[in-house]
């Protein structure tokens, strides 16, 4: 009896196991039918377009033509030079625009003067684009890689500290009252009550910030480029200069799907954000 209450017991186990996997299957395939769906779509529109002869084929190439030129591009070192070095420099802007985004944005929220002072200039910093900044880069760095990093910051730095400030402003006064009657003071009633209750909308502010960092970069790349250093910008100037449309398109494909995955990063951490939260049972 013993033996056969042992069997039972591992086929529950596998029965369990095997559900568990099929469920995971299911949520995999629930989450990507619908981008399937989205660029088969793209794919055959494209494909339409380039039979109806709207623009010449050196112009406008197929979608095979574009993905043949990738599938020998990914096979080159240089490719993935350029993509190392596009890499490097955003992570680095990235976190340079994050602490300088998080520390202002916590003193402009706590700090009335500072509020007043600089919570319209920093607003009006995210909305200028990124490109008006490069030729103030070039002047005070020259062609290198810090007048890259110096826009990327700029270009990411505001958005973050507006993710910021509206996190702690939107904290509730409950939640404050209730810290200061726990002995929460100072920084311990940030760390303990404001940080928590203000993470979702920091979050938010740092998911849009990579999104204007990377904009930011590869604008830069495409106006200042350095002599050796391979980058996704500076291959598609230079793919540009030689008309093959079929490397810009297959490049800035590329360009798209470090975007995708990048944001496919900040999502996780929203959902699992979420679930701590209690809002996200799935």
């Amino acid at each position: 009896m013993g033996a056969d209450r042992t069997i039972a017991g591992l086929d529950a186990l596998d029965l369990a196991a095997t559900a568990s996997g099929e469920s995971r299957l299911a949520k995999v395939w629930a989450s990507a039918w619908p981008k399937l769906l989205a660029l088969a779509f793209v794919l055959g529109v494209w494909q339409v377009v380039y039979w109806s002869g709207w623009r010449e084929p050196w112009v406008l190439p197929a979608p095979q033509e574009v993905f043949a030129d990738l599938a020998r591009a990914v096979t080159t070192a240089d490719f993935w030079r350029a993509i190392a070095t596009t890499l490097r420099r955003g992570l680095v802007g990235f976190v340079l625009a994050a602490a300088i985004g998080l520390v202002l944005g916590v003193a402009v929220a706590r700090v009335r003067p500072l509020r007043a002072a600089l919570g319209s200039a920093i607003t009006a910093l995210q909305t200028m684009p990124s490109i008006a900044w490069f030729p103030l880069a070039i002047l005070l760095f020259q062609i290198s890689e810090n007048a890259i990093l110096f826009v990327v910051v700029l270009g990411a730095a505001p958005s973050i500290a507006n993710g910021v400030i509206s996190g702690v402003d939107y904290v509730p006064p409950l939640l404050l009252r209730a810290g200061r009657n726990f002995g929460a003071r100072g920084l311990s009633l940030y760390r303990y009550v404001v940080a928590p209750a203000s993470l979702p909308a920091i979050v938010s502010g740092l998911k849009q910030g990579w999104a204007f960092a990377w904009r930011s970069l590869l604008a830069g790349e495409l106006l200042v480029i350095i002599a050796q250093r391979p980058a996704l910008g500076v291959r598609l100037q230079g793919l540009r200069e030689q008309n093959d449309a079929a490397g810009v398109i297959s490049t800035m494909i590329v360009i798209f799907v470090i975007g995708v995955l990048a944001d496919a990063v900040f999502s996780s951490a929203d959902r699992r954000l979420r679930r701590a939260w209690g809002l996200d049972q799935a």
